[in-house]
């Protein structure tokens, strides 16, 4: 049993796989993070239940199909620690396997199983080109592979620049959503049930002028899911 994969026993010894959460060695088909990190994250189970604190967070301001978040947020937390690394250090590996867990308990929910499409939430270019990568999308791509649906990167955009507000009217400027966001590729969600998707949810104001966008293409079903929740 010890001599299965002499090869990678050997490889282990010189270059040991550690955890990222906590640092100590990883065994067996452990690979980003060990079992003991594992079971130290809040799962929410969010997707199960109809009326959440996600969804609660968007009505009257949004109509949605569902959302949801997939762990609890909190600081200090090795989440928080993880989702430093993953947005600011350049470890998609992070998001990626967290999308896949994102993935595995969406299709184990009547609510959220029926997906056509992924839609990350746009960086402002200049943003993503600085970090190298949006973390949403790295998210969407974890889900999709459990999932095998599409991800929609272009569908929606965050313009270069933002229009002035000088000469918009009150609800406008109330509003604020002219200029953050632009459908760009409406025909491709038509008559689709799509899921938005983003690392943290607190206020929801960004997801929401996004959503108000998508919504603009006939027929669209639009549910939202993040990473993590944290109460304000």
């Amino acid at each position: 049993m010890l001599l299965q994969n002499p090869f990678q026993s050997l490889s282990n010894l010189f270059f040991p796989r550690l955890c990222v959460g906590c640092g100590n060695d990883l065994f067996g088909k452990e690979k980003i993070l060990c079992l003991s990190c594992i079971d130290k994250f809040p799962v929410t189970n969010f997707h199960f239940h109809a009326n959440n604190p996600v969804e609660k967070i968007f009505w009257g301001r949004l109509p949605l199909a569902g959302a949801c978040s997939y762990l609890y947020f909190t600081k200090n937390s090795l989440l928080q620690h993880l989702l430093h690394a993953f947005k600011y250090k350049g470890n998609k590996e992070i998001g990626y396997y967290f999308g896949r867990c994102m993935g595995e308990s969406f299709i184990q929910s009547n609510r959220f199983k029926h997906i056509d499409a992924l839609i990350p939430l746009p960086l402002h270019p200049k943003k993503e080109k600085r970090r190298g990568y949006n973390q949403a999308a790295v998210l969407c791509d974890g889900i999709a592979e459990i999932m095998q649906i599409p991800v929609l990167k272009n569908a929606v955009v965050r313009p270069t620049s933002t229009q002035t507000q000088t000469h918009k009217n009150r609800i406008d400027r109330w509003q604020n959503i002219e200029g953050k966001f632009l459908l760009a590729q409406s025909d491709k969600i038509t008559n689709k049930h799509v899921l938005l998707v983003d690392d943290v949810i607190t206020t929801g104001a960004t997801l929401e002028a996004c959503g108000h966008e998508l919504l603009k293409s006939e027929g669209v079903r639009l549910s939202i899911a993040t990473l993590a929740y944290t109460s304000r």
